[in-house]
């Protein structure tokens, strides 16, 4: 087990295995797209322990409240660790959390996106620390998301690459 791994486990974290789409939905893309150090994360949203997108949908403001959309970006959070974790075989390998994109399905009068968006960036600094959990970040609002999720959020973190020697 890495050290981010029991990181994860003293917080009390669990990461969530992989998305269950809802029935009928084919996502044809990769969550994670690894380029050398580079890696560009698909949106994720929040999703249940078991695998399927977690309870909570609609706008923030309207049908969702500020706490638990703050909730179900944290969820987003653990859900993008799931996908990392299951790509690079541990999280370790990131050095750095380079940007943070956060988008909140919201009421027309919703203005607390950042306020949403900080249940993610908290957990990824709880999880990582100040240097490497460190990001730039946006964080937006959305007439509305996939399958009406509260919260998405894409990221693109920087990894140490694994020298696996010559091909044959």
């Amino acid at each position: 087990m890495g050290h981010i791994e029991e990181r994860l486990t003293h917080l009390g974290l669990t990461l969530p295995p992989e998305v269950q789409p809802p029935p009928g939905v084919v996502l044809p893309f990769v969550f994670v797209n690894v380029q050398g150090d580079r890696v560009v994360v698909s949106g994720h949203g929040p999703q249940s322990a078991d695998g399927p997108l977690a309870p909570q949908f609609g706008q923030v403001g309207r049908d969702v409240s500020l706490d638990e959309a703050v909730e179900s970006a944290h969820l987003a959070a653990l859900s993008m660790l799931g996908s990392l974790q299951r790509e690079l075989g541990t999280l370790d390998r990131i050095t750095s959390w380079v940007r943070v994109f956060g988008m909140v399905n919201s009421a027309p009068d919703f203005d607390q996106q950042p306020t949403v968006i900080n249940g993610f960036s908290d957990l990824i600094l709880d999880v990582f620390g100040p240097e490497v959990g460190r990001h730039a970040r946006s964080a937006v609002g959305m007439a509305s998301l996939p399958f009406g999720i509260p919260v998405e959020v894409e990221a693109e973190v920087s990894i140490r690459v694994i020298n696996r020697g010559p091909q044959s």
